[in-house]
């Protein structure tokens, strides 16, 4: 059974009783930094999930916590991420489980380790980029064919040059379309809305 076969809530059925508390522990010492390779070893050995399986489970539901952690409590309402998980076909045990984390005594440790970890990533800060058309080349396919120069300059100081085809940039055009497309309907979801 391949990942794209693999549905949480098929996965959610295989675990029982300890393994259940022990992945939730596991994913929130994730959220907070820690280390958890042995741990989820030991998970791998006490289950009869494949680690492909393991791994898909433990990354959505790191996601899914990590997320639910960045809304802040005042406009977060418990009732609504209980009917989005629900949406989600995620047995209520789980509900239970991943509400707890998310509204509970563990929350001020996580949502505090899981911000900062986003904001370890550099940002675009500058974006520069223009057409060439190269005249002469080793290469006479090449003779007058445009290419897209980019520059991006990182908040960390780096900068990257890149050059790419036209039908590359046409390319990477059309899926960051089609993501900021699929980012807008996520946004719609109530689970990503901020409620008053």
């Amino acid at each position: 059974m391949g990942i794209g076969d693999v549905h949480y809530h098929q996965v959610f059925h295989f675990l029982k009783g300890f393994c259940i508390a022990f992945l939730f522990t596991v994913t929130v010492n994730a959220l907070e930094g820690k280390d958890c390779k042995e741990s989820v070893k030991l998970i791998a050995e006490s289950t009869d999930l494949s680690e492909e399986q393991l791994a898909f489970l433990i990354s959505g539901m790191y996601t899914l916590l990590r997320e639910a952690l960045r809304l802040p409590l005042s406009t977060f309402r418990q009732e609504v991420f209980k009917e989005d998980l629900k949406e989600l076909r995620i047995p209520e045990d789980f509900i239970t489980d991943f509400s707890s984390i998310v509204f509970g005594n563990r929350r001020p440790v996580s949502e505090g380790t899981a911000l900062t970890q986003a904001s370890r990533l550099p940002n675009v800060q500058d974006f520069k980029w223009r057409v060439d058309v190269a005249i002469s080349t080793s290469s006479l396919a090449r003779a007058l064919q445009p290419s897209i120069l980019m520059l991006m300059k990182l908040s960390d100081g780096t900068a990257h040059r890149f050059e790419v085809p036209v039908a590359k940039f046409q390319e990477l055009r059309y899926n960051v379309a089609l993501i900021l497309k699929e980012m807008n309907d996520l946004e719609k979801r109530s689970i990503l809305k901020i409620q008053d």
